[in-house]
């Protein structure tokens, strides 16, 4: 597929209450609401990103772009970010201010899997069909996904990096298991006394801290400074910690019977999910399309690859997309 044009790419964003937490949404084309079923000019196909963790839509912002670009402009490309991982506009609280409660733990990763179902059922038609690109922590909540939604109109799921397994065994599951279930309080006081300094200041320390990199996106700079917000990092923590807790057994039987419609891709220095994870599950699914990087990609491509990554995916799903 093309790379697109040159042009601005139109982007739209939102900050919005879904299950009662403020929720950013960054959407990619002209469709701005794909709710309405009367509408004819409603597109056939939805690509939505689900992040990893930090949740943050903003550092989604230039993959989502160059993918929008790689399908030609032709379908909308969202990324919604996790409940509570973004700081909220002035104005608006992290918590919708209303007596009812939509959800019990919406922070948490059972609460994160129902955010995206309930984003879906109020802000999607259901005659559009999906392609869902997950990113690390986002592979288990797509795969819990269809699992608890199977009349979601799913043409491909695409799990790029999936910790979808043994998260507390992996190398570094065993380093950050016990500060993330024992000693994450302990992280807070250091984020509030940091999250006085001004946004200059807290630029720079960004920069020193991905100052190993060759090239680093800007977005990806802008967008860690929400990670200065005590209220950000308490609701990022809790649910990295309910990752170590809860992300043990691969559900293979929901990957059995989803088998043709989903995309594995595996680095080959992941921390998060090491190769031989990557070797057993092609072993376990010998006729799914489970793939190994060969370029080396680090888990958080989004830091410096989105480009890369964004043209792969449109070279995926060609095939694909022709049959539409």
């Amino acid at each position: 597929m093309r790379s697109g044009s040159e042009e601005p790419v139109p982007l739209h964003e939102e900050f919005i209450y879904c299950c009662g937490a403020a929720t950013h949404v960054l959407k990619c084309g002209p469709w701005k609401d794909l709710s309405k079923d009367e509408s004819k000019n409603l597109p056939r196909l939805l690509f939505m990103i689900i992040p990893g963790n930090p949740g943050l839509a903003g550092y989604y912002r230039t993959f989502i772009q160059a993918l929008y670009c790689g399908l030609n402009q032709q379908y909308p490309v969202w990324v919604v970010s996790h409940a509570g991982h973004c700081k909220p506009p002035s104005g608006m609280e992290m918590i919708e201010d209303t007596d009812i409660k939509e959800l019990e733990d919406v922070f948490g990763l059972n609460g994160q899997v129902e955010h995206k179902l309930n984003f879906l059922k109020k802000n999607v038609s259901k005659d559009i069909k999906l392609v869902l690109i997950a990113h690390s922590i986002g592979c288990y909540i797509t795969l819990e996904m269809m699992k608890r939604a199977s009349e979601l109109q799913v043409l491909r799921s695409v799990l790029l990096f999936p910790t979808i397994e043994r998260m507390a065994q992996s190398p570094q599951g065993k380093l950050m298991t016990p500060l993330l279930c024992k000693l994450r309080y302990a992280l807070y006081m250091p984020v509030y006394l940091l999250s006085f300094l001004p946004e200059g200041v807290k630029a720079s320390l960004v920069r020193f801290a991905l100052r190993g990199m060759k090239t680093c996106d800007e977005s990806s700079i802008t967008t860690s400074i929400n990670l200065f917000s005590v209220d950000c990092i308490a609701n990022i923590l809790y649910m990295a910690s309910q990752e170590m807790m809860k992300v043990v057994e691969r559900d293979s039987t929901t990957i059995k019977q989803n088998l043709k419609k989903l995309i594995f891709y595996y680095g080959t220095g992941d921390s998060w999910c090491p190769q031989n994870y990557y070797d057993e599950i092609k072993m376990d699914f010998p006729d799914g399309d489970i793939r190994l990087c060969e370029k080396g990609l680090r888990h958080a491509f989004v830091l410096d690859a989105s480009k890369e990554m964004a043209a792969m995916i449109t070279d995926w799903l060609q095939d694909d997309l022709t049959k539409l």
